[in-house]
C-alpha cells in the first residue's frame, strides 16, 4: 500500500506496530507467494499476518483485495471497512471500499467515503469520477424497491423451520434449543449447535445444506449485527478522536488471562471487536463470570466506549 502522504486522509496518528520483525516476516513471505501468482495461498497467508497483528493495515488492505478478485465481496467490505476505522485511513481502501457499497446499492455509505478522499485530494479523479456515478445513482433510487427486498428478506428469515425437510433428530433438537425460524437459526453458529447432545456431524451438515441454498449459513446473523454494530460505533466516535481505539488489539487493555481467553473464544482481536459484542454474548462463554465482565466493562470505561446495548427491536 502506498506510503504517499497525498494517499493518506488527514486525521489523527495510526496506531503502533505489534511485534513489527514478525510481522515482516509474514508480509515478506505473503508477497512472494503473491508473486508467484497463487492466489488462495496468497489469501492464506496475508490472513495468517492480519490474525498475528489486525492493526497492520498493509495486510489487511491485500487480504480485502484478493477477497474482492476472488468474488468474496462481504468478507473483502468487513476487511476494508476495519482497514478504513484508521486513522488516517488509507485512500486506496477508501476507495475500493466506496465501490463495492456502490456495487450493493448502498449510495450514502459510498458516497461518504469518496467525500473523505476529496476532502483530502479535491483533485483525486477517480474519486471524481466514481462520486459523478453515485450521486446520478442516488436520484434513480427507489424507495419502494428497497423497502420490497428488506420485507422479502423479513419474510425469509420469519420462515419457520418445520417448513424443511429436516430429519425428526435434527427437528428435535432444533425445537429444543428453541429455534422456531430460519432467523433464529442464523444466529447461532456450529460451536453451538454440536455442543448439544445427541446434535451430529450428520445433523449438522443438512442444516448447512438447507442454508445454503437460501444463500444464508450459521452465524450469519450475529456477524451482520457485529458489523452493523462496529459502523454505528465508529458514526458516533467520529470527530471525537477516539476513532483510531476501534483498531487497536484487544491486548493493549491488558485484561486478565481468564477474559483474554473468552475473547479468543469469540474470536475478538480489536477492541472494535469487542464493543460490538453484548454483556450476554461474553457471560455466554464457559468460565466467563461477573468478575470478567466487570473487568472489561471497567477498561472500556476508561477509554471512553461500552460493550453494545441491545434495541428493544433486536
Amino acid at each position: 500500500m502506498t506510503t504517499d502522504p497525498m494517499d493518506m486522509v488527514v486525521g489523527a496518528s495510526g496506531t503502533a506496530s505489534v511485534d513489527a520483525s514478525a510481522t515482516n516476516e509474514l508480509m515478506s513471505k505473503a508477497a512472494e507467494i503473491l508473486a508467484t501468482g497463487d492466489r488462495d495461498a496468497a489469501i492464506s497467508a496475508y490472513r495468517n499476518v492480519f490474525a498475528a497483528n489486525p492493526t497492520n493495515l498493509d495486510a489487511g488492505f491485500q487480504l480485502a483485495y484478493l477477497l474482492d478478485l476472488g468474488g468474496e465481496e462481504e468478507e473483502a467490505l468487513s476487511l476494508y471497512e476495519r482497514v478504513c476505522e484508521s486513522s488516517p485511513a488509507p485512500i486506496n481502501a477508501l476507495m475500493n471500499l466506496a465501490v463495492l457499497y456502490e456495487d450493493q446499492g448502498d449510495n450514502v455509505r459510498a458516497e461518504r467515503c469518496l467525500r473523505q478522499i476529496l476532502d483530502t485530494n479535491p483533485n483525486h479523479a477517480r474519486a471524481r469520477l466514481y462520486m459523478k456515478d453515485v450521486i446520478a445513482s442516488k436520484s434513480m433510487v427507489i424507495e419502494e424497491e428497497n423497502e420490497r427486498d428488506v420485507l422479502k428478506r423479513r419474510a425469509l428469515l420469519d420462515t419457520p423451520v418445520t417448513d424443511f425437510e429436516l430429519t425428526v433428530r435434527a427437528r428435535t433438537c432444533l425445537k429444543k434449543m428453541n429455534i422456531r425460524s430460519l432467523g433464529d437459526l442464523i444466529r447461532i453458529n456450529e460451536a453451538e449447535l454440536m455442543s448439544y447432545k445427541n446434535f451430529g456431524e450428520s445433523s449438522l451438515d443438512e442444516i448447512k445444506r438447507m442454508l445454503e441454498a437460501k444463500n444464508l449459513r450459521l452465524g450469519q446473523g450475529r456477524e451482520d449485527a457485529h458489523r452493523v454494530a462496529r459502523r454505528q460505533i465508529l458514526e458516533k466516535l467520529k470527530g471525537t478522536g477516539k476513532e483510531s481505539l476501534l483498531n487497536k488489539p484487544v491486548s493493549e487493555l491488558q485484561l486478565s488471562v481468564r477474559a483474554r481467553k473468552a475473547l479468543q473464544m469469540l474470536n475478538i482481536q480489536s477492541i472494535g471487536d469487542l464493543c460490538s459484542h453484548t454483556e450476554a454474548e461474553l457471560m455466554g462463554v464457559k468460565n466467563f463470570g461477573s468478575t470478567s465482565l466487570v473487568e472489561i466493562h471497567e477498561k472500556l470505561t476508561n477509554c471512553g466506549l461500552t460493550l453494545r446495548i441491545l434495541d428493544d427491536d433486536e
